[in-house]
């Protein structure tokens, strides 16, 4: 038991499980505002009383599109009020601690043409110039 209590006490347990609560009570939000908002405008589009009626066919096509809209909208509300503004956050904290953003790694191309040079350079009688 005593293995348990400190496996629920970790922090990324009591994280989580923040996360899903809030992120529960987000989704609920983003579903009225899409119920209220995008969905009455898109049923004038289809030409339905609400999105979920919203037929092609055989499909209920109207339910598809709401779920994207509702994905789409809290996908970016996470990246633009969570993700980018801590991201931004990190890189400002690493500046004032002198800590250099990395550099795009070197290609294979890259290190094969600079080998090839460096052969050049070494081989007596070469006439080819190395690549700048």
């Amino acid at each position: 038991m005593e293995g348990f209590k400190k496996f629920l006490m970790q922090g990324n347990v009591v994280e989580l499980a923040v996360a899903v609560v809030i992120g529960t009570a987000f989704a609920a939000i983003i579903g009225a505002f899409t119920q209220a908002i995008i969905d009455p405008l898109l049923a004038m589009a289809f030409n339905a009383d609400d999105l979920a009626g919203a037929v092609v066919g055989p499909f209920k096509i109207g339910l598809l599109i709401a779920a994207i809209i509702n994905f789409v909208i809290i996908a970016a509300v996470v990246y633009f009020v969570l993700i980018m503004p801590m991201a931004k956050l990190k890189e400002r904290n690493d500046r004032r601690k002198g800590i250099l953003p990395d550099e795009p790694a070197e290609s294979e191309i890259d290190v094969l043409h600079d080998i090839r040079d460096l052969l050049r350079a070494q081989t007596p009688g070469s006439t080819a110039p190395p690549r700048p």
